[in-house]
């Protein structure tokens, strides 16, 4: 990897971290689909499994992000983001033409094709600020990954007021404003989203500044929810409309109070420690000056590996004798921890594992959030509005509840991320039980669990994989994990929940499909596979629990001594 430019000084990450959170907002737009999705059935007469795979399609492109995964590592973050705004401007833009029938008599699989690369462009909208801010970061993966992630989950929620409000429940214009709306605020963005200086791990500072980034989206997430509410039970003027949203935008800005806090009332910098390996050759204070370093310098201090490395590789110390006296040149394969480079996390049992507890429950809550507009209809809600509402604030509190809440336990604790995904996998076999069981008031309940959990299985991966397979080379497998979601959402909701949907409305003598029947069959195979992710899960805990004990032994994150490969 070559290396990069760091701007220096300690506003920079801030601004960064504020311009992160519009572009993580554009990059949800994935989960618009519900909303447009059944004017395109109507429009282009499609069946529930053509609709369904066009999810498929959106989640494909969401979620498959190799390219961005090796680019973020080749170019500047910039580069990145722009290529993310063409594909954004021209998959939205021929899923427009399509609807407002300005092109009539496109093939369905070049609708496909358009619908994924639309979506890509989240991949690269959200590799870009994603790795650029877990560097900027790197002794606070897990808050960082719970905030960026929450701010996608909660776009969802952004979407539906827009659609809702400014865009007068138009599909149309819904999707003119994904074309040409979300590439200008990704241009206006770009050039903020840059690799800095970390900030200093002894600066208290830091901690608040997070708890005021994570109370500012936590409330501008319950008064989405409460717009969605309100526009859906009464009738609001187009003056006091425009001035609830201008309350959301206020809101979006807030995380921009900090590096302007920062500016008004300067702190001593004698006071502040550098973070060590990464700060101490880079100019110090407030200057717009840059020097090339290395984005995450390892620890020089060997010590840091700790005992768990000196019981499993007793036989180093002949090896550093042999290397000592030049009859041996040493090359050794990263250890859990270090910087991994793809190829070689692909041969680790971690890795898999990982990869398959994140596909059985990602992939079985992205089957719900494809079919919810139907699966509210089959239930007897008229307007799924609210329901989309309710699953995007739960997905955003368990995106930033899982950050805050692993962070904590992982520090003070050494407890394995991924325990937290074992629990919510447990959480996601009742709600799918619920589901099938269709009991009266329980559908609003189980969409509740579900987001939540939704969320914490999505957010959780991200700091877990960082801290196994290190930064160095993060982009590419983090996207290389979210392929899990595709996978699933082919398997699990085009496959399945296609199939089962357009037989029971078959049966019924209908393509809309009404009553619990519908997706009983879905629910209860989602059941069984969260169950056995449940146990793979365990496991997985089981294995990686040396490797949290010896990286957050006393308490903070140690940077292991990489490997030379």
């Amino acid at each position: 990897m070559p290396k990069l430019k760091l701007k220096a000084g300690s506003r920079p990450p801030w601004v960064g971290l504020a311009a992160a959170v519009w572009v993580q907002i554009s990059a949800g737009n994935g989960y618009t689909f519900p909303l447009y999705s059944t004017a395109l059935k109507s429009v282009l007469g499609l069946t529930q499994q053509q609709v369904t795979i066009l999810g498929v399609a959106n989640d494909f492109g969401e979620s498959v992000g190799l390219l961005p995964g090796i680019a973020c590592n080749k170019f500047p973050p910039w580069a990145v983001l722009l290529v993310g705004v063409f594909a954004c401007f021209l998959g939205y833009g021929v899923i427009w033409l399509v609807l407002s029938q300005t092109i009539n008599g496109l093939p369905y699989w070049v609708l496909w094709i358009a619908l994924v690369v639309a979506s890509n462009s989240n991949a690269w909208f959200g590799t870009a600020v994603l790795v650029t801010n877990m560097r900027n970061f790197p002794l606070s993966r897990g808050t960082v990954a719970g905030i960026l992630k929450g701010y996608i989950g909660i776009s969802a929620a952004v979407y539906t007021v827009l659609y809702s409000s400014l865009l007068e429940k138009s599909a149309s214009k819904l999707l003119l404003f994904l074309t040409l709306g979300l590439p200008v605020i990704c241009l206006a963005l770009m050039y903020f989203i840059r690799p800095c200086t970390p900030p200093s791990g002894e600066d208290s500072s830091v901690h608040v500044h997070f708890v005021f980034t994570q109370a500012a989206s936590v409330l501008l997430a319950i008064y989405l929810l409460t717009l969605t509410v309100l526009y859906d039970t009464i009738s609001i003027s187009d003056a006091v409309s425009y001035v609830l949203l201008a309350i959301v935008f206020i809101f979006l800005l807030s995380p921009l109070g900090i590096p302007v806090k920062m500016t008004l009332f300067r702190a001593n910098a004698e006071t502040l420690t550098p973070l060590a390996g990464s700060t101490e050759h880079l100019t110090q204070g407030e200057g717009d000056s840059t020097q090339a370093e290395p984005l995450l310098s390892p620890s020089s201090s060997a010590s840091n590996l700790g005992s768990f490395f000196e019981s499993e590789y007793t036989s180093d110390v002949e090896t550093l004798l042999a290397v000592g006296e030049g009859a041996v040149k040493e090359k050794r394969r990263p250890r859990r921890g270090e910087d991994f480079k793809f190829h070689e996390a692909l041969v680790k049992s971690d890795f898999w594992l990982l990869w398959v507890v994140y596909f059985l429950g990602v992939g079985s809550g992205v089957t719900v959030l494809n079919n919810l507009a139907q699966i509210g209809v089959a239930f007897g809600v008229d307007n799924t509005t609210i329901l989309l509402s309710i699953f995007s604030f739960c997905n955003f509190v368990g995106r930033l509840g899982s950050g805050a809440l692993s962070e904590h336990f992982v520090r003070t604790r050494a407890i394995p991320r991924t325990l937290w995904m074992t629990f919510t996998l447990i959480i996601m076999v009742l709600a799918f039980v619920l589901y099938a069981l269709a009991l009266s008031g329980t559908l609003y309940v189980s969409t509740a669990l579900l987001g939540v959990c939704y969320g914490f299985q999505y957010s959780l991966m991200v700091p877990t994989a960082s801290e196994l397979f290190g930064l160095k080379h993060f982009g590419i497998i983090y996207n290389f994990m979210q392929i899990g979601n595709p996978t699933g959402a082919l398997l699990f909701s085009g496959l399945l929940a296609g199939y089962v949907y357009d037989a029971e409305a078959a049966k019924q003598g209908s393509s809309t499909c009404l009553g619990a029947e519908c997706f009983r069959l879905t629910f209860v195979v989602l059941a069984a596979i969260c169950g056995l992710g449940t146990i793979l899960s365990i496991l997985l805990t089981i294995r990686i629990r040396p490797v949290y004990q010896m990286l957050y032994a006393s308490g903070s994150f140690r940077l292991p001594q990489a490997s030379d490969h």
